[in-house]
């Protein structure tokens, strides 16, 4: 059961790679910056993730990224997803899970959970993500 949102940012995407083709996929691999709060915690955000175009018209996709508080403290995440291309340039809209890990004592509870994001890029690189705790 979707439990409620324990996370949200917003940013900008800051780089695109080209990547060899695996078969007759097509690969990119994109890194972003945001800043946000989660578990009533700001920080700021870089993070990369690697898709690839599918036959069916989706992107398939994973990452990983680290958080960074104001206090210094990190959280460090990997995550899976898919993507609908929506229209021209970057849009793009995703959906998948991501799994949380730190060891600072007032962002443990991301610990051994899992999680759901929803993450909204439009054509010019602004992104916006939402992250529900996965019940």
């Amino acid at each position: 059961m979707l439990g409620e949102m324990i996370g949200e940012d917003q940013g900008k995407v800051t780089g695109i790679r080209v990547l060899p083709a695996e078969g007759q996929s097509p690969q990119v691999e994109v890194s972003f910056q945001t800043s946000g709060r989660i578990l009533g915690v700001d920080y700021t955000e870089i993070g990369t993730y690697r898709s690839a175009l599918t036959a069916a018209g989706f992107m398939r996709g994973n990452g990983q990224g680290i958080l960074t508080t104001k206090d210094g403290e990190l959280v460090t995440w990997i995550g899976e997803g898919i993507g609908k291309p929506k229209g021209k340039g970057l849009a793009a809209s995703w959906r998948g899970s991501i799994y949380y890990q730190t060891t600072a004592q007032r962002l443990a509870n991301l610990n051994g959970i899992c999680a759901v994001f929803e993450h909204d890029v439009d054509e010019v690189g602004n992104a916006k993500s939402k992250v529900y705790e996965w019940k």
